[in-house]
């Protein structure tokens, strides 16, 4: 049977540029063809910005990869109009039960409060989330979006230039060049064009390695994350589980620091490993191997000149806590909205510059949580150990105990406090609607809220009105009204005591500032602020 990531979606075709005598001049350039890329490249095709995706391979990624799928995500790709094909395929699981030795020590409940139309998670397959984004790139040539994708167009160089970038590319039929006026990079964790630009992270690499094995096999378990610490079958190490569609298994072995990593992804070296963990009468087989060294690391900047980074090529966390694809898709959310306006010249191109600041707030808050996660999964001294042991066996009976466990904090959307475009608040309202918070989903006339939010400048009225369509400096901003009543969830997450609100939602769907009552001045300074005016 041939399996996805052995197709070419995007296979390598002649472009007329390669024929140009000079290079030829292009919007936006994207480098890579993953999650990420292509999310940036479908967000800006959306709003009409003309890109071409670049990436030296002709088909999606090889293995699981990123598996773990939160909701704010899931959002973000209902916003870029391909969430029902995620969900639909994708395993959707809210209980977590946590293992030390044999023994189970609890389980929590992921499950998010009533009133969401998307999970607490997903697990999917890297290789369906990028198939699935490529076809929404064809929905998008097919409705005449300006987007292309080139395989096998490898980068080999990129020079900034005075407001534009110049890329080097070679293909099967030898190089040729591009001028961008925009370059994002996200060609992952290695990242050429952050090496080419001699940029550099910082941040720790961890002295540990784990083994990751995607096995196929029709098991009992139950569709549940299950963590492991010291644990029979890797005694003195952790492992993790994770079911996937058909039948594919996530598992994650710790194997320690000082390891032969080609000798341990050697099938006759994982066989024993799997079996010893799921037992000598289960019968799987092998669908991918690796093996990763837990880093957690971003570049001290994410922009430099024309080439903006995003996803793994500016950030690196361990992957507990599904805090990699997940924070990298909330990068692109961030970027598309603010570079269309400064390329429209309706925002100055220091707007660019809260990209760099919020994505980085959010990097850290990332780093800072995989950080402890790792430490507490791999003691560093025998001190730590022994407390790490002793919160997992009190856990097991004491309840004030479990917070403390910490086999991965799960992905949360991050929070833009402190915000350069947030309007200062001073509204009596529901802390979790603050500005900078991502809008919470609640039902609305028979759909969900979330699904009217999103792609341009919006004001949420409930329970009072506002103007159906303004437009400040050329900026179109346009209204969601909604009534309700104070036992509604809408109004619990929007309203709290208050009679009604008003709120100047941003693009991507996070707010820029909020009041109980409308005032046209109070939008219009509120929308510059959100603009970087």
């Amino acid at each position: 049977m041939t399996k996805i990531f052995e197709v070419p979606l995007y296979p390598y075709t002649r472009s007329a540029d390669q024929d140009s005598p000079m290079p030829v001049r292009k919007p936006v350039v994207v480098v890579g063809a993953g999650p990420i890329g292509l999310a940036a490249a479908i967000d800006l095709a959306m709003q009409d910005v003309a890109v071409v995706v670049v990436d030296d391979n002709d088909k999606v990624s090889w293995g699981s990869r990123a598996v773990c799928y939160a909701k704010r995500p899931l959002e973000i790709l209902d916003r870029l109009g391909c969430g029902d094909q995620f969900v639909d395929t994708g395993v959707q699981w809210n209980i977590g039960k946590v293992f030390f030795d044999e023994r189970q020590v609890y389980q929590f409940d992921l499950l998010p409060e009533e009133g969401h139309k998307r999970p607490a998670f997903i697990n999917l397959q890297q290789y369906y989330l990028e198939q699935f984004l490529v076809e929404r790139v064809t929905e998008l040539q097919e409705q005449g979006k300006p987007i292309e994708i080139r395989g096998r167009n490898k980068v080999v160089g990129v020079e900034n230039g005075d407001g534009f970038a110049t890329v080097t590319l070679e293909t099967p039929e030898g190089p040729y060049k591009l001028e961008a006026d925009w370059v994002i990079a996200c060609d992952g964790a290695a990242s050429p064009i952050r090496q080419m630009l001699d940029l550099d992270f910082k941040g720790r690499i961890f002295e540990d390695n784990f083994l990751i094995a995607d096995v196929v096999m029709d098991a009992e378990f139950p569709t549940e994350r299950w963590f492991w610490f010291d644990p029979p079958f890797n005694r003195g190490q952790s492992a993790l589980l994770h079911k996937q569609p058909d039948n594919v298994w996530r598992i994650d072995l710790q194997l320690g620091w000082d390891i032969d990593k080609e000798e341990e992804k050697k099938p006759e070296n994982v066989i024993p490993r799997l079996k010893a963990m799921l037992g000598e009468d289960v019968k799987f087989e092998l669908e991918w191997v690796s093996i990763y060294t837990f880093q957690c690391r971003r570049m001290e900047t994410f922009r430099a000149g024309s080439v903006i980074f995003a996803g793994d090529s500016a950030h690196q966390v361990s992957p507990f806590g599904a805090r990699g694809a997940n924070s990298g898709l909330q990068d692109t959310d961030n970027l598309g909205w603010k570079l269309k306006l400064v390329m429209d010249g309706k925002a100055p191109e220091s707007l660019l510059d809260s990209y760099d600041e919020e994505r980085i707030f959010g990097a850290d808050e990332n780093i800072l949580n995989s950080s402890r996660s790792t430490d507490f999964i791999t003691p560093k001294s025998e001190m730590s150990r022994i407390f790490r042991n002793s919160v997992l066996e009190l856990a097991e009976k004491a309840e004030f105990a479990r917070p403390l466990v910490n086999s991965g904090r799960l992905s949360v959307p991050c929070v833009y406090d402190g915000s350069r475009l947030n309007t200062p608040d001073t509204a009596d309202l529901p802390m979790r609607s603050r500005p900078g918070s991502p809008a919470s989903d609640a039902p609305f006339k028979g759909g969900w809220l979330m699904d009217l939010l999103g792609n341009g400048f919006q004001l949420l009225a409930i329970n009072t009105t506002v103007p159906e369509a303004l437009e400040f400096d050329g900026i179109p901003v346009t209204a969601v009204h909604a009534t309700c009543g104070k036992d509604e969830l809408l109004a619990e997450r929007y309203l709290g005591d208050s009679e009604s609100a008003v709120y100047l939602m941003r693009p991507d769907q996070h707010v820029a500032a909020r009041w109980t009552s409308y005032d046209e001045d109070d939008v219009r300074k509120a929308l510059a602020r959100a603009t970087g005016r």
